[in-house]
């Protein structure tokens, strides 16, 4: 059965604030992933997915959101890798399309958003931190009086930065650690004040 949300031909027979709703959520998941450092692409398209009732090819995709079929494989594969989509096989699909839903554990998605990207990144800059910190170590006592106070401070100023790192890390191992047993219903009906 066709998605009728999705699906051109239906489009002007879905009620006018399902359409709404569904251009404001592909909207709003495009500007997350951009906010994020991802593609809005990526957040339409996975949007384009969450929002659909059944698993949809690359042709699909493609001409539900208007662009290249080189754009969607290409940023289909990132989704994947990311696991935030997978690949699925449609009964009575024959010939050699590809289908796609989308991964509905949000908590997963995030565990593996942060362990892979977010975390190589704090490890990249802890390691370039360190390197510097070493370069600076073993010339300073060849430096002028001036240069050294200059080094001291970029030491001083590393150190700070290193520790603000460090403790990301802490918090990011602590939250991957927790992922399985985290309850996202447990925290939706707390309240800020």
């Amino acid at each position: 059965m066709p998605n009728k949300l999705q699906n051109d031909e239906h489009s002007n027979q879905i009620a006018p604030d399902l359409r709404i709703v569904h251009d404001s959520m592909l909207d709003g998941l495009g500007q997350l992933a951009d906010y994020f450092g991802f593609s809005k692409l990526m957040g339409q398209l996975y949007g384009t997915l969450l929002l659909s009732d059944e698993p949809l090819s690359l042709d699909d995709m493609m001409e539900r959101l208007d662009i290249s079929k080189a754009s969607v494989s290409l940023t289909m594969r990132s989704l994947e890798r990311m696991g935030m989509v997978r690949q699925v096989w449609v009964r009575g699909s024959g010939g050699r399309r590809k289908y796609y839903e989308a991964e509905t554990d949000f908590w997963q998605i995030f565990s593996n958003v942060l362990s892979g990207r977010e975390m190589r990144d704090v490890e990249r800059a802890l390691s370039v931190m360190e390197e510097n910190q070493e370069r600076i170590s073993s010339t300073i006592d060849s430096m002028s009086k001036d240069e050294q106070a200059l080094a001291q401070l970029y030491l001083e100023r590393i150190s700070q930065i290193q520790a603000l790192f460090q403790f990301a890390q802490l918090i990011m191992s602590s939250l991957l650690s927790q992922v399985d047993s985290i309850d996202v219903s447990d925290v939706s009906g707390v309240e800020f004040q």
